[in-house]
């Protein structure tokens, strides 16, 4: 068998041609076919949101930062007055000043109905700036992530995307597995001009970076619009997330903490209770929230949501760089009284799990380490898709798809079967999706596979 054939359909080799592995790489060759672009976006956007917070300090430096003065700081109710004045509406969020050089925010609905955030110096009262909550750079990049910037069918396609990104992790394992070869497993041969280059780049890449890769695909899950919805609901059902006793103490609205705004994954479908003072009765106002939640030892940087209505309460979220600490407490806006005071030490197995994934997932629990060792997890998904791409460049046929070929009565060994049934059955929309494009690989005639190289 001449090179030309080799480079043409690798799978000829007597070395590949088992069905099993021509198989593989053919599923991986789709796989890749289908997340390539938005697995690259994904890095990108998911690379950059893991520096969030220096980047905010850099691009909106003027307004999160202040001197520190030994002048006591405005009252609460203060702020958001002058906040106001500054972007007529109605306050819905306050976040305190976190240290003594941060600036106090206050989320305004304007009375256009958009959402704003205006950057207060919580000594003199002065406004720094404000933007609407849309155009926040990192609001930006985190819905250009989830691709919920596009809509909610969007956000569905990424979350077929991260199940096919786990079926590229495993058949890469399997594709990239030595078999007697010593090239190509942890060395790269040649030079840049060969394909070969290309392809032991991409493999060894795959091979030291997919554990890392299935990290970032698996944790990013829960926040899925399908998948996350309901794991969060079935976990819960099973007392292994929401604790829920705390829950049953309390009256409860039909808001769930995700419409209220920014919660813990554990908590976005809780309730959010009600206030239950008598009719006569005042809410007792921001400043007197603010000491209650003082008083509850509540740790510096948390956001509080002000009562909406009548039955409203005062909702406060710490979203630390320790998960441990994550805590969110609901305040009785006429009485003060902790309605509902959850952490993480409260939520079940499957909470703590995901709550810990996750902050891994955005490089938070172990500061610089942990926001490093993500990014290099980014910047091989990049290398892999660069690579892929050059690869198959190199070695397409002039005119057509250069897909792996199906023979015909090729059969698939059980195993593999077994894996691709269970991540269907974990992941239901990576199943419907392996089943389309299983029935559009068995349906096309050989004729038709051959004249578009698939």
């Amino acid at each position: 068998m001449n090179d030309s054939a080799l480079r043409a359909d690798p799978s000829r080799d007597p070395a590949t041609a088992s069905a099993l592995y021509r198989a593989v790489w053919r599923w991986h060759f789709y796989a890749g076919l289908i997340c390539l672009p938005f697995l690259a976006l994904m890095a990108i956007t998911g690379g950059l949101y893991l520096f969030s917070g220096e980047i905010n300090d850099i691009v909106y430096r003027d307004w999160l930062r202040v001197a520190p003065r030994a002048a006591p700081r405005l009252a609460p109710e203060t702020i958001v007055a002058r906040a106001l004045a500054a972007a007529p509406g109605k306050a819905t969020r306050y976040v305190p000043a976190a240290t003594d050089t941060r600036s106090a925010e206050v989320g305004i609905a304007s009375d256009s109905g958009a959402a704003m955030s205006v950057y207060v110096d919580p000594y003199s009262g002065a406004v720094l700036g404000q933007v609407a909550d849309s155009d926040k750079l990192m609001d930006v990049i985190r819905h250009l992530h989830s691709l919920a910037i596009a809509g909610t069918l969007a956000n569905h396609w990424i979350e077929i995307v991260a199940g096919w990104a786990i079926v590229l992790v495993v058949s890469g394992t399997y594709l990239w597995w030595p078999r007697g070869r010593s090239g190509g497993v942890v060395t790269v041969r040649g030079s840049p001009r060969r394909r070969v280059w290309w392809r032991d780049l991409h493999a060894v890449t795959g091979a030291f970076a997919g554990v890392a890769i299935l990290f970032l695909a698996v944790t990013g899950m829960p926040w899925s619009a399908f998948w996350g919805d309901q794991f969060g609901k079935l976990s819960n059902a099973a007392g292994l997330g929401l604790p829920e006793y705390l829950w049953d103490k309390v009256p409860q609205s039909d808001v769930t903490m995700a419409q209220q705004g920014e919660a813990p994954w554990t908590l976005t479908q809780a309730t959010v209770p009600l206030s239950t003072g008598a009719p006569a009765a005042r809410d007792i106002g921001l400043n007197a929230a603010v000491r209650e939640l003082d008083g509850l030892h509540l740790r510096p940087g948390y956001s509080l949501v002000l009562p909406a209505d009548e039955h409203g309460v005062y909702t406060a979220s710490l979203f630390p760089e320790d998960v441990r600490h994550e805590r969110v407490v609901h305040l009785d806006q006429y009485t003060g009284k902790a309605l509902i005071d959850v952490g993480y030490a409260d939520y079940g197995i499957a909470g703590k799990a995901t709550e810990w994934g996750i902050s891994l997932h955005t490089g938070k629990q172990f500061g610089r380490v942990n926001q490093l060792v993500m990014l290099a997890g980014c910047l091989a998904i990049l290398t892999l898709a660069v690579s892929s791409a050059v690869m198959w460049w190199k070695r397409r046929p002039a005119g057509r798809l250069g897909a792996p070929l199906r023979q015909d009565g090729e059969r698939v060994a059980r195993g593999a079967l077994l894996i691709a049934a269970l991540l269907g059955l974990l992941y239901p929309l990576l199943g419907a999706s392996m089943l389309v494009a299983l029935g559009v690989d068995l349906a096309l005639p050989r004729a038709w596979r051959e004249r578009a190289g698939l």
